[in-house]
């Protein structure tokens, strides 16, 4: 059993690998979206607008743009997600170091997604941020981070203010984010993955437990690593 999951594992990661510069080829190869691929939809609309183009009314949809939030990684360093990852495409989860449930499939499912973009620093990072910040301390998140072998430049095991981290949930990436009753296991937090783009726009959600879903995430992280976005070139916003 245990040589066929090693072998499950490593067939898995080795399609990571293959399958997301391989997305991202064929995207470039047809110049562009031109109808034959789906972009990663945008979620979240603000508002509206509507004005007169030569004569006609034409309707402008402003989106939601996730605000920034600073917290403190396994490394001990001041992260801001909008600042000291600016550029960069993110894909967000939350979880934490005590949790025996659902987490550490999310990690190991982070963890294929980080190895698959292993080979390109200038595309995306992975940001794990704790539900339990006040137990999940900077050595606790380390020792969690190097017990999964995480890449410290690329993945980022983030702790800080309880607060702000369930604002970020909730009002920023519209996550159902609920606290527990003080038990370790009874912290409530999303399964889901969260992709932002690197105008900070929220770019899809997915289910971190299922390998076909995180696949998903990683095609579209290809594709957002080519798009041509047109909403935020023309806009400068």
């Amino acid at each position: 059993m245990k040589k066929s999951g090693k072998l499950k594992s490593f067939l898995i990661g080795g399609l990571f690998s293959l399958f997301v510069p391989l997305g991202a080829y064929l995207f470039l190869k047809m110049n562009g979206h031109d109808g034959h691929f789906t972009l990663p939809k945008y979620y979240g609309i603000e508002k509206i607008d509507t004005q007169m183009v030569d004569g006609k009314q034409k309707l402008d949809t402003i989106y939601h743009t996730v605000n920034d939030l600073t917290l403190v990684s396994q490394l001990g360093d001041t992260v801001s997600l909008n600042e000291t990852l600016k550029g960069k495409i993110l894909v967000v989860n939350f979880f934490f170091t005590s949790c025996q449930s659902i987490c550490p499939e999310l990690t190991k499912n982070m963890k294929l997604l980080n190895k698959a973009f292993l080979k390109n620093d200038s595309v995306a990072r992975f940001v794990s941020i704790s539900v339990d910040p006040e137990n999940d301390s900077v050595p606790k998140l380390r020792a969690y981070a190097d017990k999964n072998h995480a890449n410290h430049d690329k993945w980022y095991f983030l702790t800080g203010s309880k607060e702000a981290i369930y604002n970020y949930a909730r009002n920023e990436l519209k996550l159902d984010l609920v606290e527990g009753n003080g038990d370790k296991d009874d912290f409530i937090h999303p399964e889901q993955f969260t992709l932002v783009d690197k105008y900070r726009n929220i770019r899809g959600y997915y289910n971190g437990l299922d390998s076909d879903k995180v696949r998903l995430c990683a095609e579209d992280i290809a594709y957002l690593q080519v798009e041509k976005n047109k909403l935020h070139e023309k806009k400068k916003r």
